[in-house]
């Protein structure tokens, strides 16, 4: 099977590093010179020429979120129908609301770093992690079935949903936290000396205020409606938090969260 990455940045990278030693035929298309020369070297087929990827049975867009739909509009006019084509977006519905000549399943794999370009990729950033897909109404299950046999090899998990429900659970675990995390930096950023105290707690705390800001930006913008109700739900816990049973409160959700995640950090709910 023939598949085809277009960005071998942090996702698509580490996407072609997961891939490169199992039995897939590997093609990705990149801006970047010295990525196409450091693919190579891994055996997969680079250019910069998205006619690269005409034969490919499946096709991961990995741009940057602004970057996705006009890729997809280009990969009209190259790819065959039945190429399965998945974008990676942090967001669903905007995808999803066009349909498309070829075979398109939404996804999002729930897995990142602060860091950016494919000399930040690695083939274990999957492992573990949950890998959403939100198929176009005319899909099919055997075509689902080849795009999860994909994922599988990465290590990843699939869950199916729809994208409008995607999109609201992506602003509560992943947008809006990273916005708080923006937001407390921000705030102490001019405290010169509270700065100085600060150890393990708030580096953890503010880790993602290092997101890449030009994915930040697109998230924000294109979910802020989503972001806004998870930040009502967000004060209305803390308001909770604050009453008389914050003692109560607290140990509940600390048996919760020791609950959700295993040794090596992956979620198992």
């Amino acid at each position: 099977m023939k598949v085809g990455i277009i960005g071998a940045g942090l996702i698509g990278g580490s996407i072609i590093l997961a891939l490169c030693d199992r039995n897939y035929e590997l093609a990705a298309v990149t801006r970047n010179q010295k990525t196409i020369e450091e693919l190579r070297k891994y055996n997969v087929a680079a250019s910069d020429d998205i006619q690269l990827l005409k034969n490919c049975d499946v096709v991961f867009v990995c741009t940057p979120m602004n970057k996705t739909l006009e890729t997809l509009d280009k990969l009209e006019k190259i790819l065959p129908e039945n190429t399965i084509v998945s974008d990676v977006s942090s967001l669903k519905s905007f995808v999803m609301n066009k349909k498309r000549p070829y075979r398109l399943i939404g996804s999002h794999p729930m897995a990142g770093t602060e860091n950016t370009g494919f000399r930040s990729a690695y083939k274990e950033l999957f492992s573990g992690a949950k890998w959403v897909l939100t198929p176009a109404p005319d899909i099919n299950e055997s075509e689902i079935s080849i795009l999860e046999e994909i994922i599988k090899a990465t290590g990843a998990k699939t869950l199916i949903m729809d994208a409008e429900s995607h999109d609201l659970y992506a602003a509560l675990i992943s947008h809006m936290p990273m916005l708080i995390s923006q937001a407390m930096m921000k705030s102490v950023m001019t405290e010169s000396d509270a700065l100085r105290l600060a150890a393990s707690g708030f580096r953890d705390m503010t880790r993602l205020s290092m997101s890449n800001p030009e994915m930040a930006d697109d998230m924000i913008k294109m979910n802020r409606d989503n972001v806004k109700v998870a930040l009502k739900s967000l004060i209305q816990a803390t308001v909770e938090l604050l009453g008389d049973d914050y003692r109560q409160e607290i140990e509940n959700i600390r048996a919760f969260r020791q609950n959700m995640y295993d040794e090596n950090g992956c979620n198992i709910l």
